[in-house]
């Protein structure tokens, strides 16, 4: 038997979604731009519309052989897919559908974990929070499923955190008459101490990014403060514009005023586009920040360059669409309105160094984050490092990249 009250609250959530929306047919195309997608859907046939990030879900926590599990489960239904081409476009909370069967999955943890207690509680709740988290994925708006999804994966956080031993603050940060909702997460509280502000990118979520306090950041005494990126999560209810870093320099300048951490030794780690924002508030904060770590960022080259724009698949193009607010999209006009948001098209790149060391990691062939982009950011800081990681050793290499990412972190925020 599950957990009543999870069983109940899924339940809940999810039994007027039979019928729900398809993810995949939630941002809407100009009819030139939908031909574009679909001649490089036959030019780069992929059999899914999301991005698999085994990788990164793997390093996050989850088992890998539970995830190939879930996925055959969804290649193997006999539902009808959507769209033929991808087969997790199964449409309404049935067997085969994305957010069904990741439900399914965060669901069994929150079973397991209602016989544990302690750390081995907190750290079970975890996997089902990251379970129903990949069930929201890519966490559209709009996508009635995905809301539903968060709901349970933001319960199951709230309640590993309260197992957990060590001490989590939601913080609720006024800006511009709403308020930003991030998680402070500290080994103690007795005494003030150096926090590291963590980003993800436009497809992931703040209750993502755990692994990093539990496993690198407590031991060395370091407190993390995770921000969804605006347009996603608990911060959905603001755009992304050009002015991307806008809630996290909100964030940043509010510091002061929050009794355990140390604002005079502030960190930024970011994922994605997150690596986006956090160059940026390296260069228009930098008497602020200590040190900055940017992982797989767009910087300038994918948002100024309208072949590789356009050549991103459907499913990161509906995310960018969906953070900066479209629902139906011109994939030309939406390449030139991005190149607003290119740190070179901004000045940021271009004369004047920030005296924040920026550690710039990429991966080799990655059409997000470029070699050349890496070297700009870190020729642009006093101190900077671009780091390419060969894709051959992605498994490894990841978890290289993070260690290095720490140790970076952890060297300047102990000077």
């Amino acid at each position: 038997m599950l957990d009543p009250s999870s069983k109940n609250l899924s339940e809940s959530l999810f039994k007027k979604h039979h019928h729900a929306q398809e993810t995949s047919s939630v941002i809407t195309y100009l009819a030139d731009s939908q031909a574009m997608l679909d001649s490089n859907q036959v030019g780069k046939p992929n059999a899914w519309y999301r991005a698999l990030r085994r990788v990164q879900w793997i390093w996050q926590g989850l088992d890998p052989i539970e995830i190939e599990s879930v996925l055959a489960r969804i290649a193997s239904s006999s539902n009808q897919q959507n769209n033929p081409d991808w087969l997790d476009t199964i449409a309404g909370y049935r067997p085969g559908n994305w957010s069904y069967e990741w439900t399914a999955q965060g669901m069994n943890h929150q079973k397991v974990a209602a016989s544990l207690k302690g750390v081995e509680a907190s750290d079970e709740l975890f996997i089902a929070s990251l379970c129903f988290s990949v069930a929201s994925y890519p966490h559209l708006k709009g996508d009635t499923l995905s809301v539903q999804a968060q709901i349970l994966a933001n319960k199951a956080y709230s309640d590993s955190m309260e197992a957990s031993p060590y001490v989590t603050k939601v913080l609720n940060i006024p800006y511009k008459n709403k308020k930003i909702v991030a998680n402070l997460h500290l080994p103690h509280t007795e005494r003030s101490l150096p926090v590291v502000i963590v980003s993800a990118g436009i497809d992931s979520l703040q209750i993502d990014m755990w692994r990093i306090f539990r496993d690198y950041l407590a031991k060395h005494e370091i407190g993390m403060l995770t921000v969804d990126m605006p347009g996603i999560g608990a911060n959905i209810h603001w755009n992304l514009t050009e002015d991307s870093s806008c809630l996290h320099q909100a964030i940043l300048n509010e510091l002061p005023n929050i009794p355990w951490v140390d604002h005079y030794k502030v960190g930024l780690l970011g994922f994605r586009f997150g690596g986006n924002v956090m160059t940026r508030l390296s260069f228009i904060e930098q008497d602020k920040i200590k040190a900055c770590v940017t992982l797989g960022a767009p910087i300038h080259e994918l948002l100024s360059d309208a072949s590789k724009f356009s050549q991103m698949p459907k499913m990161y193009l509906d995310s960018l669409a969906s953070r900066v607010g479209k629902k139906s999209v011109d994939i030309p006009s939406f390449s030139k309105q991005m190149r607003a948001w290119s740190l070179k098209s901004q000045g940021l790149l271009s004369s004047r160094k920030t005296t924040v060391p920026i550690l710039a990691i990429g991966l080799e062939g990655d059409p997000v984050g470029s070699k050349q982009d890496n070297l700009s950011v870190a020729s642009f800081s006093s101190g900077g490092k671009a780091m390419q990681l060969k894709s051959a050793s992605i498994y490894q290499g990841y978890e290289q990249a993070l260690n290095f990412s720490m140790d970076w972190l952890k060297d300047a925020l102990n000077k």
